[in-house]
């Protein structure tokens, strides 16, 4: 069977006002549990970034962001 692809084009679509505002509060609340984890997810970054950088002596490249170390 040969590439028998259709494009298609939309223009307009019919959908009623508070169906469509109930359908947004839901993507909204959908979209809070997917900033935690992308929020997990860098600052798991964020903080081995800090460990390795701490390992090689660097850690004045992170600039304010880290928190002072306790001398030694």
């Amino acid at each position: 069977m040969e590439n028998e692809s259709q494009n298609v084009v939309i223009t307009d679509i019919k959908m009623p006002f508070f169906s469509m505002v109930v359908f947004m509060v839901k993507w909204a609340l959908a979209s809070i549990p997917a900033v935690i984890v992308i929020g997990i997810i860098f600052g798991a970054l964020w903080v081995g970034l800090g460990m390795v950088l701490g390992m090689l002596g660097l850690e004045g490249m992170l600039g304010d962001f880290m928190p002072p170390q306790p001398p030694l």
